[in-house]
């Protein structure tokens, strides 16, 4: 981990996140099935869990700061610019979560805290 910085959060996602969720949920799952996702995830209540946590229950690896999204969003967090809450999907079928939207973000934050507490809506 790197230097301790206050990482700041909108008190809710922001509208262009919903059609970049639904682009991205619509390469795992049928075309209704994503409109209803999307629906939720917009009904859905901003809830905190840790970044490790969400690592662990999404699987996915961690991108490094040579990635240029992640990158972006650490200049965001250093220069005290507020973040979207990510958006979360459960998979039953495999029991892990898909991260819909904020996985840079995600990436981001946890290079600078694994223990950060990451405000997201969860469906």
């Amino acid at each position: 981990m790197t230097q301790q910085v206050e990482i700041l959060w909108l008190e809710k996602p922001q509208k262009h996140d919903y059609p970049a969720a639904k682009s991205y949920l619509s390469l795992l799952y049928k075309k209704g099935d994503v409109a209803s996702l999307v629906v939720k995830l917009k009904r859905a209540p901003v809830i905190c869990f840790k970044a490790k946590d969400v690592f662990r229950a999404s699987g996915l690896s961690l991108l490094g700061i040579s990635n240029s999204h992640v990158e972006k969003d650490r200049t965001k967090i250093l220069a005290g610019e507020k973040l979207s809450p990510l958006l979360l999907v459960r998979n039953p079928l495999n029991g892990r979560v898909v991260i819909a939207d904020g996985y840079h973000r995600m990436c981001a934050v946890y290079t600078f805290d694994e223990d950060a507490c990451i405000p997201c809506k969860i469906v």
